[in-house]
């Protein structure tokens, strides 16, 4: 049986312990030899395959300055995908130089499209409208836009980014109507960016995409006679949330999809292969140690924590399967029908539905698999709980890398 890469660290009920202890919980944990081992994992595929290419790291996944610095030292071509000035901002905490990202926004307010003119990076629009808004603050040199091929795919129907009924993107009818847009406007340069959903397992997928997003610069090119600086296959790249979930093999997804990028562009100047992965690169890297706060016996067995679908939104927001187990124990029999809630008042408030578990006490640590994408991302402040503390660990050295939330801090900008 192939064990989860952090199965190690769930096992360890003295390490465990410990960061409860001197962290508290809830606590987000990331491992920073997972993280850096994901990334040289992408890197070496991209590089086997590809003469130019240049990886944007999500932002919107995780953006903990400190997660950020680790990546980029060690990956100092590192670039950020960002999607808010927000993001932006925490790029540069985390040592990446603005023109390295590539912001890529959706009905965006003039502030936003201010933040990103201004700070010389990538602009990627998701709308010709956009461009419009735009060209009241500025024509930039280089401008590129983002592709709804009409098609998408994604582990769940809410993070389908491509087709009818995505809100996102340049349908493929109006594509070249963008282009030729821009390029009357004074526009010299130009990229192509796509992302069609997220969470995707299917190692031939991707490579089907590059020959849909081919197609469409083609006829750009034949219309407009623009050839691209850079062709952004987006990211959408996922990570098995369950047992049985074979995980995306890097070499082969790109060797694949870069046999039919290079072919394509066998007569012609390439133009640079972006990539803009977020969970692929530290959903694994992250778990989420909660403590059983009661046990409930009613028409259903309940098992509480103090982590709720404020802490983990992916389980409320969209039905999301992750793995959890009791800390020391993780292989310890399941033969209890659970549900495993929070705190809130929501009915929602659910983490686990119907799944068998162990026996636990009140006390017990639980570990919360896969957390290091969309979980403190998405951790918000329903019921005014605070959100938890993180702790990026390296062996046994731990270092508190976001202070738990306090009670008075969530009040700390109200006038009183």
């Amino acid at each position: 049986m192939n064990r989860h890469p952090l199965y190690y660290l769930i096992q360890n009920s003295t390490l465990m312990s410990s960061l409860a202890k001197n962290y508290g919980t809830p606590l987000y944990i990331y491992s920073e030899k997972r993280l850096l081992a994901n990334l040289d994992r992408l890197n070496n595929a991209l590089k086997t395959n590809f003469n130019k290419y240049h990886i944007c790291y999500a932002l919107k996944a995780n953006s903990n300055p400190a997660l950020i610095t680790k990546m980029k030292n060690h990956l100092t071509s590192l670039g950020a995908d960002c999607s808010s000035p927000g993001e932006l901002h925490a790029a540069k905490l985390g040592g990446i130089d603005h023109h390295e990202c590539i912001y890529t926004g959706n009905y965006e307010s003039q502030e936003d499209l201010q933040a990103a003119y201004n700070s010389g990076c990538h602009i990627n629009l998701d709308d010709i409208n956009s461009f419009h808004r735009l060209t009241k603050i500025g024509i930039p040199d280089e401008i590129s836009f983002r592709l709804n091929p009409g098609f998408g795919k994604g582990t769940f129907s809410q993070i389908i980014t491509g087709g009818e009924n995505a809100k996102f993107g340049v349908p493929d009818y109006d594509i070249v109507n963008a282009y030729r847009t821009a390029k009357n406007a004074g526009v010299k340069r130009f990229g192509i960016q796509c992302m069609t959903g997220s969470g995707i397992l299917d190692p031939d997928y991707f490579s089907a995409l590059i020959k849909d997003i081919l197609k469409n610069t083609n006829v750009i090119h034949q219309e407009l006679g623009i050839r691209m600086d850079y062709i952004s296959l987006g990211g959408g790249f996922g990570i098995p949330y369950q047992d049985g979930e074979t995980p995306l093999d890097f070499d082969r997804v790109f060797k694949k999809v870069g046999d039919v990028f290079n072919a394509h562009f066998k007569k012609d100047a390439k133009p640079s292969f972006w990539v803009e992965p977020g969970k692929s690169v530290v959903g694994d890297t992250g778990l989420l140690l909660t403590k059983v706060t009661g046990i409930k016996k009613s028409y259903k067995t309940f098992i509480g924590l103090d982590a709720g679908m404020e802490t983990l939104m992916r389980p409320a927001l969209y039905g999301a399967y992750h793995r959890i187990y009791k800390v020391g124990v993780p292989d310890a029999k399941s033969t209890n029908m659970v549900d495993i809630t929070g705190r809130i008042c929501e009915n929602t408030d659910r983490l686990a539905v119907d799944r068998l578990f162990p026996k636990v006490s009140e006390g017990d640590l639980i570990a919360i698999m896969d957390t290091g994408a969309y979980g403190y991302a998405m951790a918000h402040q329903f019921n005014t709980r605070p959100r938890p503390a993180e702790v990026l660990i390296n062996g046994d050295q731990s270092c508190l890398i976001r202070e738990r939330e306090t009670i008075q801090d969530i009040f700390r900008t109200c006038d009183v």
